[in-house]
């Protein structure tokens, strides 16, 4: 045989521009991962992609063989490649789940509705069962409701607070043992700076655990906790998973926005920032002097709260009684509601033990 290859020797390089996997060294490269900034083909991609969410779920004993897992499912591409990847590792790793895809309509018109479309389109692509549990059948207000009365400005507080409850009455409905949420290593990150800025201790000794609400009605779990929204993007768009992309017509005014700027640019300069700020948040440790909020549950729903009334029922309060900004920010006299504010309090907290909505009690 005649040539360089009868000696043993390799093929020859790749043209200029073009680089082999450093994984499998036989394709071609077609990324760089955000995460390591290796450059692998797509299969490879894939592959290691998939491992390290199944990696996260067996290491953190994630689910139970014949488990009932709800899926939290908003047609955005975190959830999508959730359900996607779950439903895949369930089935060729023997997990033993039954899945099922639960989603919140908060009422938002021209987004939520939108959005919907695409999850009851995974509902056919992946076969997987769909719930949808509505801001309006539950609490007798939309979003689009809630921004009349409240406006662009704290807006977020009500539907990160509603949509929270909704998620477990949802789950509750489904008589599932979890739930699952596409929260990412971002947004983690993200969080973890939040509750610095905000110096809320507690939620910050909490806020990067895996698995929460254990002692609640239904845990919930995070298995791309240490996945990078880039990469997330990136299977989504290989793969070509069908998922809603528009961002919230009510969210550009978050406050969580400067925090996931902030994040963006440590990533530029330093990819392992991400997880190096969630590894911070895992090494926290309150002192022992410290006095943390009792966890108890809430008079009036029944929800978990730690405080006598849960925020939920205290926002709906205000919305009922034509005060929005009743349960914003601190209770105290002259802020977020009136001079009286202490005593209106008061005043709910003797009302009778279920949520009053618009339209009949939302008994927990």
């Amino acid at each position: 045989m005649d040539g360089p290859a009868a000696d043993g020797a390799r093929p020859p390089p790749p043209r200029a521009g073009s680089r082999l996997c450093v994984r499998c060294g036989e394709r071609k490269a077609a990324l760089k991962r955000p995460k390591t900034l290796e450059q692998i083909c797509r299969e490879c991609f894939y592959i290691v992609f998939e491992d390290e969410i199944h990696q996260t779920i067996v290491e953190n004993s994630l689910f139970k063989a014949g488990e009932r897992v709800a899926i939290g499912a908003s047609g955005g591409k975190d959830s999508t490649v959730l359900a996607y990847v779950l439903s895949e590792l369930n089935r060729h790793h023997n997990y033993g789940l039954d899945l099922f895809l639960l989603s919140v309509d908060e009422g938002i018109t021209g987004y939520r509705d939108d959005s919907l479309e695409t999850v009851k389109r995974n509902e056919i692509q992946y076969g997987l069962p769909l719930k949808i549990v509505s801001y309006k059948d539950l609490y007798g207000w939309t979003m689009d409701d809630i921004v009349k009365a409240i406006g662009l400005k704290n807006n977020c507080t009500f539907c990160g607070v509603f949509r929270r409850q909704a998620l477990d009455r949802g789950a509750a409905l489904l008589k599932a043992d979890k739930i699952v949420t596409g929260h990412n290593a971002d947004d983690i990150a993200e969080t973890v700076l939040l509750n610095i800025l905000r110096g809320d201790i507690a939620r910050l000794s909490r806020c990067t655990f895996i698995t929460t609400g254990e002692d609640g009605p239904i845990p919930r779990c995070k298995p791309f906790k240490y996945t990078y929204e880039k990469e997330i993007v990136m299977y989504a768009y290989f793969k070509k998973l069908d998922y809603f992309s528009t961002e919230c017509i009510y969210s550009p005014n978050a406050y969580r926005g400067f925090a996931r700027e902030f994040i963006k640019d440590l990533e530029r300069m330093r990819p392992r920032a991400i997880l190096d700020i969630i590894k911070s948040g895992e090494n926290f440790r309150i002192s022992t002097t410290t006095r943390m909020p009792e966890q108890g549950t809430c008079e009036r729903c029944g929800y978990i709260s730690s405080q006598k009334l849960c925020k939920a029922c205290v926002l709906l309060d205000g919305l009922n009684r034509g005060l929005p900004k009743l349960g914003i920010g601190r209770t105290k006299a002259g802020a977020g509601a009136d001079s009286d504010g202490k005593q209106r309090i008061k005043r709910s907290e003797r009302n009778a033990s279920s949520l009053q909505g618009k339209h009949g009690n939302f008994d927990f």
